[in-house]
């Protein structure tokens, strides 16, 4: 069975490209940037049900994908977490969290209100991202 992105990821994201294992999404949420590492797996729904090669290669990709976020955009604490409550399919969130904005100190969830991007921003967003993310072995920007 191929991959295929679960409904409300894709309504609630931007595709920014693919690293070896992941998809990597741009949340549309005017927050952070926040983005979500999805491993291009049918049918997955936890970390340890991937083969142990692919649960390292997920560590590195998220370690990669977090570094970015704290380094160029200086962010106070980045949270990665896999939630997966109303989402089951696999998918692990890193979101740039900053001591000014909406939520802080708290977690996200239940804590905004859920504003989105202009679709102008989410754009430049994303090519910045792609841009920013190109540094990272093995990633390939979306068309």
């Amino acid at each position: 069975m191929p991959f295929t992105l679960h409904p409300r990821l894709a309504a609630d994201t931007t595709i920014i490209g693919n690293l070896p294992l992941c998809q990597v999404l741009l949340s549309k949420e005017a927050l952070g940037p926040w983005l979500i590492l999805v491993p291009r797996k049918a049918d997955l729904r936890e970390i340890h049900h991937l083969p142990e090669d692919e649960q390292l290669q997920l560590i590195k990709e998220s370690s990669a994908v977090a570094a970015v976020l704290e380094k160029d955009y200086q962010a106070d604490k980045i949270n990665v977490g896999a939630l997966g409550n109303l989402v089951p399919q696999l998918h692990v969130h890193h979101i740039a969290r900053f001591k000014d904005d909406v939520a802080w100190p708290g977690p996200i969830w239940g804590n905004t209100d859920g504003t989105q991007r202009d679709e102008a921003l989410q754009q430049a967003l994303t090519e910045e991202l792609r841009a920013e993310l190109g540094h990272i072995d093995g990633f390939s920007a979306a068309d």
